[in-house]
């Protein structure tokens, strides 16, 4: 909605601070392998470590991750809102977040992945992953991943150098995918087993190198633009600025999309760890798969600035998208039984998700400046929180599916240190969902889950 009052006015800080360069580029990029030593690990084996080893329902984890969700379009929006309204501290706007949250959303991850549980009672377990998933999740990871995500609107003013530090940040991003998921897989499973003890180490490992990644981070980058703050009676009310949010269609369609791709892929991971586990029977398989699909996109970081140049932004962004689903597309319906031919498709479909991937937080920072020319205000945090819960709404849904997915195909859940569960034919072949293509062509049976080797 429109504002009678002037808008807020961006000014340069003091001559004295250094100019944009490759510390800031480098810097940013740190901020993500931060945050994903901690995200990655809970995307991508939250589900497989609390079903495998802990021993809860599956569905008792789905269930978790959707009502998380419902409270993060409180505390996301709260913390935006904190963070656009306070006044700044000595070392800036966002900055200051990061010094303060680093190591609680270490502690909390690495808590939240300790195995000692194991012989609880089952309420006392489903309660200690409840309480850290909350306070990793909802109030800490938060915390830090609003001012992070919002800071590179106030690094440079300049397009292409915010282009650059998208570039950047979802270099740092690809670089935590490939130590997380190519690294890990084989390191905590083994065969078709779940090592429990390598599992909580890995989470103190990861937590503690996300601590010195966050401080490289704080040490490198420089808040270059200051917006003089309005007065409490100048501001938009709450309620007016969710309105005006409500009706930024540019907003909109970038919650959209990132809703249904993080969803589509979120969904993908969290489920391929049992595809690997018990449909191949090679848990270790899924490292190979991951570095296959990671690499590829590291080749965008010297082409990514002159393809946007040349072709534009958008229409970079949307071929990348028009690859990936058809290369997942391709994947479901062909259902393929070698492991081999499954890891190429997906590592041409994770290259097209790459390709918008590298080019998305230039995105947010476009529709945060969109939202300051259609209101005279400069809302960083709370825009960069509505797109936040939106990725968390994928995330969610893709935990949620995934978990009431394994309980309704009948996944059997079971503790470390027990005998392993046994799944029957139907479940596993209920892991991939097209069981009818593969009887109606005769396709080989997968391994179960107490077979060893590969297809």
């Amino acid at each position: 909605m429109a504002m009678t009052s002037p808008p807020q006015v961006a000014t340069q800080q003091p001559a004295s601070v250094r100019p944009f360069g490759w510390r800031d580029k480098i810097g940013y990029a740190f901020g993500d392998l931060g945050n994903d030593m901690t995200f990655m690990i809970q995307a991508f084996f939250f589900l497989v470590y609390f079903t495998r080893v802990i021993g809860i329902d599956p569905a008792h984890v789905g269930a978790l991750l959707l009502g998380a969700r419902i409270i993060d379009a409180f505390t996301d929006i709260g913390v935006g809102r904190l963070v656009d309204t306070i006044r700044p501290a000595r070392d800036g706007k966002f900055k200051p977040w990061i010094r303060r949250m680093a190591i609680p959303v270490a502690l909390a991850s690495a808590l939240m992945f300790q195995s000692f549980i194991v012989d609880w009672g089952y309420g006392a377990r489903l309660a200690w992953m409840i309480g850290f998933y909350f306070l990793w999740g909802s109030i800490f990871y938060t915390s830090i991943n609003i001012p992070y995500g919002s800071m590179a609107s106030v690094i440079s003013d300049k397009s292409e150098e915010r282009a650059t530090l998208s570039v950047w940040r979802s270099t740092g991003a690809q670089v935590a995918f490939l130590a997380v998921s190519t690294f890990l897989p084989p390191f905590v499973f083994q065969g078709s087993e779940v090592n429990a003890g390598r599992f909580s180490l890995a989470a103190i490992v990861m937590a503690a190198a996300a601590v010195v990644f966050y401080a490289v981070l704080y040490f490198n980058v420089e808040e270059r633009i200051q917006v003089a703050p309005k007065v409490a009676g100048e501001r938009q009310s709450f309620g007016q600025l969710m309105k005006s949010l409500a009706t930024n269609q540019a907003l909109l369609a970038i919650v959209v999309g990132a809703l249904l791709l993080l969803l589509g892929n979120l969904l993908n991971g969290a489920v391929q760890s049992f595809l690997w586990l018990d449909y191949f029977g090679n848990g270790a398989l899924q490292g190979v798969a991951s570095l296959a699909a990671t690499l590829p996109a590291f080749l965008l970081i010297p082409v990514a600035g002159w393809l946007t140049k040349k072709f534009g932004k958008t229409e970079v962004g949307t071929f990348g998208v028009i690859l990936y689903v058809g290369m997942m597309l391709l994947q479901y319906f062909l259902h393929t039984t070698n492991p081999i031919l499954f890891i190429v498709i997906n590592s041409v479909a994770m290259f097209g998700l790459a390709i918008f991937n590298f080019l998305i937080w230039a995105f947010i920072i476009d529709v945060i400046d969109f939202q300051e020319v259609r209101t005279g205000e400069r809302d960083d945090a709370t825009v960069y929180a509505i797109y936040s819960w939106a990725r968390k709404m994928g995330q969610a849904a893709a935990g949620g599916l995934g978990g009431f997915a394994l309980g309704f195909i009948g996944y059997q859940s079971s503790k470390a240190g027990e005998a392993a569960v046994t799944q029957t034919p139907e479940t596993i072949e209920g892991i991939w969902p097209w069981p009818r293509l593969s009887r109606r062509y005769s396709l080989p049976a997968p391994r179960s889950a107490s077979s060893s080797g590969t297809r």
